[in-house]
């Protein structure tokens, strides 16, 4: 980018000083004469070239012009019959200087790497002396424009960089020489194209040539442009400019004269080949040009058919040969690309060489935009040392390097800007005070510096540092001085010092100074005070350096006794305290050393705090040595920042008397810097992490998460937009691809992971490791769920089928594995041998599967074969021959050595990657560097792409649309034109610094990713994704796309039928839509700011925010009002610039269905405030609550908690005391004074959002769209009575918010990202007035409380304000985009305040304030630092709730008068009142009028009582967030505790059903019998994943005793009957039997060894010995279906087996059924029965008598139970379903069950078995699967629980607390 001063051009005769003779030079006869035809001075060379006369610019060749525009225009005459030569030496971006020639004396084009030589003919009649073409003898001034850039790119494919020098030799007349960055127009002045309006540039009037009145320019001027067909220079305005006459254009004006005998190495290398430059001929007559060159697939042309042109080829290629290349960006390296048109001369014939070039173009098509990838961010820190990262001056960004990429990264957005061009690690930085300059140093090769401009991100200098290595770099404060250390190739210490004041002026660095050292140096720092004098540290010496006459001297600190120290960082102090040089070492030291006496003045150390009487320290340090090893230390005004090796960030005053601060990392802390202001504190450590301390707030954030060591694999995920990599650190992470932020962090010490893949359709993560072994893990619960070990060697491929039902894995050892993943445990099906190819390396293309689940593709058995099978079958489909096999059939067999015949070395297939279809290709790339298309059916090849990379390409992948082929190989990745048959395009692009492991697309098709020393995420910059050839989206009927799209007339006549036909059909009422939505379609701003509609996308820039916004500070600021707005008017029905919505018929019935037009898909906006449905496994139940009798036994009598994933899902009016919120599928009214509860039931699905009416009369609750619903329920309640009045439903997928408005006449609703759709209701008659479809997903919608025909929507940086016209209520629309000083942004919530204002939340955390009756935005504040999902204004105040906790309350009572621009208020006059953190994301919040009080919920899933007058917040609900495992109850039934994933043990009060106590976290629980101690002394005791066991006293609230008993997780745990004993049993089959009072384990049982142990129940032998004669009897049950009873004397330490039971036929479950563990529990009524369920290969309960050793009775189910629980009170037993079974009624056979497995879907219900009378009853009320169900010890009280959810249930009737003996009346 060309810097200021050189815009919009420069004068390079008048910059030099031509004529002055100082900075330029001349020889020969070379003087300033004056022209006629000119009327000004020109120079003449004359001299002969041979005789040396020229003009030199600049005067040296050491010298440099440093001139960055683009475009070099040369104002020359030849001299008639003379030969002339311009001469250019061009740098480019990397430093190479390429001279560029220009002459009539050369005959043809030639180059070489560093030199271009192009033939130039300057007149039709030009003369030959001995062959050799002399200047024409009617020789005219000519404009000769040179695109330096395109001209580097085609022919040399490098970056343009400068031009450095110019030299013309005789003979020719030169008027002088301009650059620019501009394509001028000479033929037109300023003038003319004003006049004319034409939209071209024209030259400037001290370039411009003088033409009489009423002549052509080209009468009597030439223009010569090279290359003749650039992007940036079209020839559009030359054609539209005046011509000359015909016969003169034709017998005057030089033509393109083709050289067929041109050869040269760059038109070997793939370089478009030169013929002589021709100027660009001036426009004639319109007239047909013959084309003769085209680029046309083969199937595109019949057979003897010439090929057409298309207009716009035609057009483009007018005016002659020309390379179409457009400009690069700094951040890529395109490849070099060039598209020929040959075109027949006017009036001439088509020569042989012109069609045989037509027939065989060498050249690659074109592939624009051209670059199109741009890198938008890279995960990871570091690379060659975890150091160098800088805070900007503002300390608003961060500065770090990121291996080869220097990124900047905003810290308030996360917004990085990425600095290429380094080819290997970067190992040392270095910011000017004035962040002006910036340095950077990379390991090799030989430490190249760059010096960038850093406000661009313009590399200004590329040059070599005389070190070998450099380590350290170091600005002086105004940029002038640079300083670096290193290493010579000896290893000797070097110091460097260069001169860097004119880098930014055009000039290159200057070395000042190099001396050599003997000393070591860790740190070197130049003084910020005086940049004459630096200092440095290292192993036992500090020294103070000084600049003076060229040289570097140092003097050495005398240490005295620290002379031995290992000193690693050093820092200058304030002035105050006189530039104190702080230096710390590993040992703890840190030295204070006064600089001018050279003395230590202070030596201080740093220890471990010991506790009295403990062994151990509390902190321990990862280094060695009695002190703290500090690694780094930074000073402040007031502070010094410390960083050391035990993973401490402490900040103490500079008298170090006290740590004010500290923050521990995870880490050894590598680095330390304080922020300019010394508010920040910025930290890295050895992990990767990079965060920073904010001091005003005592809060840490991270920054950056990174690996460690390089990215092997990548895998991502569609419907929440993850990413998952595999590292050489043993670790697995998954992060968010919006944020770029780590989500998960899964390590493996002992064993490396290697594969990775998701599910498809469940939140769970499938990973292959280097031992074998293969596991899933939920990313829900954090935990592995299955582990397999089919494999003997490291797992090699990894895919799961894009239906979500199979997953299979591949080893070294050549082993395939096939595995059942539709369900949560996944299973194995088969496992073949000799398969695959072994010793093959893990890649994520080793193993690939087709788009549609079909066809699974591998290399094997050998490297040299691709085999392609039936992934469900694992064999061949029909049609196809089968071959045999060592172990599997096969579909298809191919080998890879038969496809290259020619090559000498055998071909090996490396990659594997499937095309979408129809048609079925597989792309194989091989050892010799091709990619092969095949056919994945016939094995035929396709097509091939040879020489994609110098080297093997070992990953590939194909869009979805198959419009880009990307692949990978060393650093370098490509993208491929891959629709192009012949030979097609493709853009390099560079910026990893080792070796590409794996590329992939991004689930939206609109990114890319690309892995390796660290993970890339580019932007794709073309346009939007299409449907590929033969799909849905490329039918007749589909919907148009970009490459055809009908405007709005004529797709509304194809709907309509409007083309003169009869109509087939009578039309019905249907909903009036807007125009349907291409693939490509965007939204486009009029000028009027209204909505239109276009299927063409221009290119996007990046918003910059500016500075004032983005400061910490929470005052507003006033906005600048947009340009434009509120000068158009509103749009009306058929207006195509308007968006409207267009009533519905009346009478229409609201709840038949509607079809809504379609658009395009939407991926998940990246903020919270949009809801999203917690996934389920579970579908809804078939039939609702019905009892089979007169009365149901189970009446709901509470619901435990608040669901947090709602949004707006509380409501509360406090004049009449209604509250009501959502849990789960339920709406819950309570009291909050009595806690009383009403439930209202109906939902099938998780509620997202609730709405009250404003008379409270009216309640709106929606849900979202189930596996049985094609659409979303919306219930409309009635308060009073709680019945449900109405039904409706429209949308498809979900509802993000509902709003009723003023008069409580119309409610509309709104969809989610997925459905985009509004909808307007009628109350009266709940009937659907008006429905739209969005172009862009909407997050809010809120009518106007002032105006019931006003309401407004907030989304993706713009709001919409609809108003509602007629009595028909249509809705016209009209979006505001925000203003450019508040960025691009998600508005993500809204509410109106005092008329007209509207206040709107972004994700960045602003609030901005709109006056709706101007239509533009006055007023914007930085409200918080996340994003902002609650917004609620009434009077004078605005509560705000954001995802950072926070909920503050702001006065906004000078809003409307800040809205006036005369208004004398001030932005200041907005201002926080309160600010509250509770323990989640707000998510909802109402609050009273006067808004001191109010109701906020949370992600926590917690209701908060809020008051601001007491500035207090108070638990109302509180829930689990998370699964949950276990409940349990004390033995007095007085309190219950839950355990859940979400991180808590909670105990509750029974009675009234609030939390008393939390607890850490456990997967199981057991509560003490009443028999071990007294009441006051109760217990519990939890399991945990590492294995432990804590027992917990309920009274002290405190953990009494810590045992670790198992090396697996527990999953069960019981006490004994005495309440001195505890079994647990663990996830590997062990059983562990502990002493709590000892805290000893001293029996371990492996009799279940190898199965997880779901179920331990104790109790004491009352019925009978059972054949056993001690007094206790347990049990243990396992989940493979075994049942273990054992009697025991724990006193004693005696235990013996009583029983064992197990399936009967556990061969029979092999199906894709397979039923969940065995449940099992004592019977209550009757202690010589054991109650089993999932005992055997039929759903039912069964009862085992110990006496009889058999089973006594059966009770079928129609599904598997996954809960049970028997009633101490009545014979009642409750079950929880889990789906896969035989129904009820219909009982199978065996053989029938093993044949074909029925799949039953999973209810929803609760069922309740009387076992005595035979009844059951199924309650429905849960969302999810009820995973776990208890009776109360009372046998009252059922309690229920669905994920997170917990019901409690009151058992009515006589048979509650009634005995064994107790009945009740027959329910059927």
């Amino acid at each position: 980018m060309a810097k200021a001063w050189q815009r919009p051009f420069v004068n390079v005769f008048r910059h030099c000083r031509v004529g002055e003779w100082r900075r330029c030079s001349r020889e020969g006869d070379v003087a300033a004469v004056t022209d006629k035809s000119l009327r000004c001075a020109v120079y003449r060379i004359r001299d002969a070239p041979s005789a040396g006369g020229y003009i030199q610019l600049p005067g040296t060749s050491m010298q440099s012009l440093g001139l960055t525009g683009h475009y070099l225009y040369v104002l020359f005459r030849p001299l008639p019959g003379k030969h002339f030569i311009i001469q250019l030496d061009v740098a480019t971006k990397d430093g190479q200087v390429v001279r560029m020639s220009f002459s009539n004396l050369f005959k043809e084009f030639k180059s070489t790497a560093t030199w271009l030589q192009f033939p130039l003919i300057c007149g039709a009649g030009a003369a030959t002396k001995g062959g050799t073409r002399v200047g024409a003898s009617d020789a005219r001034w000519t404009c000769l424009q040179l695109d330096l850039r395109n001209i580097l790119l085609v022919y040399v494919n490098r970056r343009y960089g400068h031009l450095k020098s110019v030299k013309l030799c005789a003979s020719l007349l030169v008027k002088s020489l301009y650059t620019s960055d501009l394509c001028f127009d000479p033929t037109l002045t300023v003038a003319e194209a004003q006049r004319a309006r034409l939209r071209v540039t024209p030259v400037p009037r001290e370039m411009a040539f003088p033409v009489p009145e009423d002549e052509s320019w080209y009468d009597h001027y030439v223009h010569i442009r090279f290359p003749s067909d650039s992007s940036e220079a079209s020839p559009g305005p030359v054609q539209e400019s005046r011509s000359p006459p015909e016969a003169d254009f034709l017998g005057r004006v030089p033509r393109l004269l083709p050289h067929p005998g041109a050869s040269s190495s760059a038109a070997q290398d793939g370089a478009p080949s030169a013929g002589p430059i021709a100027p660009c001929q001036a426009p004639s007559v319109p007239r047909p040009l013959p084309e003769v060159s085209l680029f046309c697939e083969p199937s595109e042309v019949p057979t003897g058919s010439e090929p057409s042109a298309p207009a716009h080829a035609r057009h483009k290629h007018a005016a002659g040969n020309g390379d179409d290349v457009s400009a690069p960006k700094p951040t890529v390296e395109p490849a070099v690309r060039g598209d020929v048109a040959v075109h027949k001369p006017f009036g001439g014939k088509q020569s042989k060489q012109e069609v045989a070039l037509a027939k065989h173009p060498f050249q690659k098509r074109s592939f624009l935009p051209d670059p199109i990838l741009r890198l938008k961010g890279v995960v990871g820190f570091g690379g060659h040392s975890t150091k160098w990262a800088l805070w900007t001056k503002d300390g608003s960004a961060v500065v770090y390097p990121c291996h080869a990429v220097v990124v900047v990264l905003r810290t308030d957005t996360r917004e990085q800007r990425c600095l290429l061009g380094h080819t290997d690690k970067v190992s040392a930085l270095a910011l000017d005070g004035d962040n002006v300059l910036l340095a950077s140093a990379q390991a090799r090769p030989s430490s190249m510096l760059r010096l960038w401009d850093f406000g661009t991100g313009a590399c200004l200098s590329l040059f070599r540092s005389p070190a070998h290595t450099l380590c350290s770099l170091s600005f002086s404060r105004g940029g002038a001085l640079l300083c670096g250390v290193g290493k010579d190739r000896q290893g000797r210490t070097v110091v460097v010092a260069w001169g860097t004041a004119q880098v930014g002026r055009g000039g290159e660095p200057v070395l000042l100074a190099k001396t050599h050292t003997g000393v070591d140096i860790q740190a070197f720092e130049v003084a910020f005070f005086d940049e004459t004098r630096m200092a440095s540290c290292g192993q036992g010496s500090v020294r103070l350096w000084r600049l003076r006459g060229g040289q570097l001297r140092s003097c050495p600190v005398d240490l005295g006794e620290h002379r031995v120290l290992e000193l690693t960082d050093l820092a200058f102090g304030p002035a105050h305290d006189g530039h104190m040089l702080y230096v710390c070492g590993r040992s703890g030291h840190i030295l204070e050393i006064d600089h001018q006496h050279m003395a230590v003045r202070h030596a201080r150390r740093l220890l471990p705090v010991w506790t009295p009487g403990s062994p151990v320290s509390q902190k321990q340090t990862f280094g060695s040595g009695p002190g703290i090893s500090i690694s780094s230390l930074s000073t402040s005004q007031a502070t010094c920042a410390v960083g050391s090796e035990d993973g401490y960030l402490r900040l103490w005053p500079l008298d170090f008397s006290s740590v004010l601060l500290e923050a521990e990392h995870e880490g050894p802390v590598t680095w330390v810097r304080v922020s300019p202001d010394g508010l920040r504190v910025l930290s890295a450590t050895s992990l990767g992490h990079l965060g920073f301390l904010d001091v005003p707030s005592r809060e840490y954030r991270v920054l950056v998460r990174s690996h460690t060591a390089p990215v092997l694999a990548l895998a991502t995920e569609c419907s929440h937009g993850q990413l998952a990599t595999v590292s050489q650190d043993h670790t697995v992470r998954v992060w968010d691809l919006a944020t770029l932020q780590q989500l998960h962090d899964l390590r493996s010490p002992e064993e490396a992971p290697c594969t990775v893949a998701f599910h498809p359709t469940r939140p769970a993560l499938f990973c292959g490791f280097s031992s074998g072994a293969v596991r899933s893990f939920s990313l829900e619960s954090a935990e592995v769920l299955a582990a397999h070990r089919c494999h003997q060697g490291p797992v090699t491929g990894l895919a799961a089928s894009p239906d979500g039902s199979l997953l299979f894995s591949s080893c070294s050892s050549g082993t395939l594995a096939q595995y059942h993943c539709a369900a949560t445990q996944c299973r194995v099906l088969r496992v073949a041998a000799n398969v695959v190819c072994r010793d093959a390396h893990p890649t994520p293309n080793a193993l690939v599967l087709s788009g549609d689940s079909h066809l699974l593709a591998f290399v094997g058995p050998s490297k040299y074969v691709v085999t392609v099978m039936n992934a469900a079958s694992l064999e061949e489909p029909a049609g196809c021959a089968r071959q045999p096999l060592t172990a599997l059939p096969q579909l298809l067999r191919v080998d890879v050595r038969a496809l290259d015949l020619a090559s000498a070395r055998l071909a090996s297939a490396v990659a594997l990657c499937f095309g979408p279809g129809p048609p079925g290709h597989l792309l194989v790339s091989t050892s010799s560097s091709t990619v092969v298309v095949l056919d994945s059916t016939s094995g035929r090849v396709v097509r091939e792409l040879p020489a994609v990379h110098s080297g093997a390409c070992p990953s590939l992948a194909l869009s979805r649309d198959a419009r880009f082929l990307l692949t990978a190989a060393d650093r370098a990745i490509k993208l491929w034109d891959y629709p192009t048959q012949a030979c097609p395009g493709c853009q390099v692009y560079i910026g990893h610094s080792e070796p590409v492991r794996a590329v992939a697309f991004a689930p939206d098709q609109q990114r890319l990713l690309s892995v390796g020393d660290a993970i890339f995420l580019w932007d794709i910059l073309g346009p939007l994704e299409r449907s590929p050839p033969g799909s849905a989206g490329d039918s007749p009927g589909a919907p148009p796309t970009c490459e055809a799209s009908p405007d709005a007339r004529q797709l509304e006549d194809v709907v309509s039928g409007a083309h003169g036909l009869p109509r087939q059909q009578v039309p019905k009422p249907s909903q009036a839509s807007p125009l349907q939505l291409g693939v490509c379609a965007g939204l486009l701003r009029d000028d009027d700011g209204a909505f239109s509609w276009s299927d063409e996308e221009g290119p996007s820039e990046e918003s910059h925010i500016p500075e004032g916004l983005r400061q910490g500070s929470s005052l507003p600021v006033l906005v600048k009002e947009a340009s434009g707005a509120g000068d158009g008017v509103w749009g009306s029905p058929g207006d195509p610039r308007g968006l409207s919505m267009h009533p519905h018929p009346h009478g229409w019935p609201s709840a038949q269905g509607t079809r809504k037009a379609q658009v395009c898909p939407s991926a998940r906006p990246d903020c919270y405030k949009h809801f999203v449905a917690r996934y389920k496994t579970s579908s809804l139940p078939k039939s609702a609550s019905v009892s089979r009798g007169s009365a149901e036994r189970l009446l709901l009598k509470a619901v435990m908690g608040y669901n947090g994933n709602g949004r707006a899902n509380v409501v509360w009016k406090p004049d009449t005391g209604f509250f009501a919120y959502t849990s789960g599928c339920l709406v819950v009214v309570e009291d909050l004074h009595s806690g009383a509860q009403q439930h209202w039931l109906g939902h099938p699905e998780e509620i997202s959002t609730l709405a009250l009416s404003h008379d409270a009369q009216v309640l709106a609750s929606a849900s979202g769209c189930g596996s049985t619903a094609s659409c979303c329920q919306i219930r409309i309640w009635n308060v009073p009575g709680g019945s449900c009045r109405q039904l409706i439903s429209y949308h498809s997928t979900a509802v993000q918010a509902l709003a009723f408005s003023p008069d409580d006449e119309l409610l509309v609703t709104l969809g989610d990202y997925g459905d985009r759709t509004l909808a307007l209701w009628s109350m009266a008659t709940c009937e659907l007035l008006s429905a739209t479809c969005l172009p862009e997903p909407v997050h809010g919608v809120a009518f106007n409380p002032w105006d019931a025909g006003e309401l407004a929507c907030v989304g993706q940086c713009a709001v919409t304000l609809w108003l509602l016209r007629g009595p028909n209520a249509s809705l016209q629309g009209r979006r505001e985009p925000l203003p450019e000083e508040l960025g691009a942004g998600e508005l993500t919530s809204l509410c109106y305040g005092a008329a007209p204002l509207l206040y709107c939340g972004s994700n960045a955390g602003q609030v901005c304030v709109w006056d709706t009756s101007a239509s533009r935005c006055f007023l914007a504040w930085e409200a918080d630092d996340g994003e902002i999902g609650v917004l609620l204004c009434s009077g004078t105040r605005l509560v705000s709730g954001s995802n950072t906790r926070r909920l503050r309350l702001w006065a906004v009572g000078a809003v409307p008068e800040l809205r006036c621009k005369d208004s004398r208020a001030r932005s200041s006059s907005v201002f926080m009142e309160r600010e509250l953190t509770l323990d989640g994301a707000v998510v909802s919040a109402v609050f009273h009028d006067t808004m001191d009080m109010g109701v906020v919920g949370t992600t926590a899933g917690t209701l908060w009582y809020v008051s601001w007058v007491e500035g207090s917040s108070t638990r109302l609900i509180s829930g689990h967030r998370s699964k949950v495992n276990e409940v349990v109850f004390s033995p007095s039934a007085s309190h219950w505790a839950t355990c859940s994933d979400d991180g808590s043990v909670r105990v509750w009060s029974l009675a009234s059903m609030e939390l008393l106590i939390q607890f850490q976290s456990c997967l199981c629980l057991a509560w003490s019998p009443a028999s071990c101690a007294r009441p006051e002394q109760q217990q519990v005791a939890a399991g945990y994943s590492d294995g432990t066991l804590r027992v917990f006293s309920i009274s002290r609230i405190a953990m009494e005793l810590k045992m670790h008993p198992h090396r697996a997780a527990l999953t069960a745990i019981a006490y004994s009957a005495d309440g001195q004993t505890i079994l647990s049993g663990d996830k590997d089959g062990l059983v562990a039997v502990s002493r709590p009072r000892t805290g000893m384990t001293f029996r371990v049982l492996s009799d279940h060894r190898g199965a997880l142990i779901s179920t331990v129940q104790s109790r004491s032998k009352e019925h009978g010995d059972f054949g056993a004669q001690w007094g206790d009897l347990w049990l243990a049950a396992s989940s493979d279906q075994r049942i273990s009873v054992w009697a025991a004397n724990w006193p004693q330490g005696h235990c013996e087996l009583v029983d064992w039971l197990s399936s009967p036929s556990p061969t029979l479950m092999e199906g894709p059924s397979q039923p969940p563990s065995s449940l099992v529990a004592f019977c209550p009524w009757d202690g010589s029965l054991l109650v089993c369920a999932g005992l055997g290969v039929r759903p039912e309960v069964v009862f085992y008598s110990l006496h009889q050793k058999q089973v006594v009775e059966r009770i079928p189910l129609p599904f598997f139970a996954v809960s049970l629980s028997l009633s101490p009170g009545a014979r009642l037993v409750a079950v929880g379903f889990a789906g896969g079974g035989a129904g009820v009624g219909d009982p199978r056979p065996s053989a029938c069950l093993d044949a074909a497995p029925c799949h039953l879907p999973t209810e929803r219900v609760l069922r309740l078995v009387d076992c005595e009378s035979g009844t059951m009853q199924d309650f429905a009320g849960h969302d999810d699967l009820v995973q776990l169900c208890r009776f109360a010890p009372s046998a009252r009280l059922l309690f229920s629980a669905a994920h997170s959810e917990i019901l409690v249930w009151e058992v009515a009737g006589p048979w509650a607390a009634g005995g064994a003996s107790g009945s009740g009346p027959l329910l059927g």
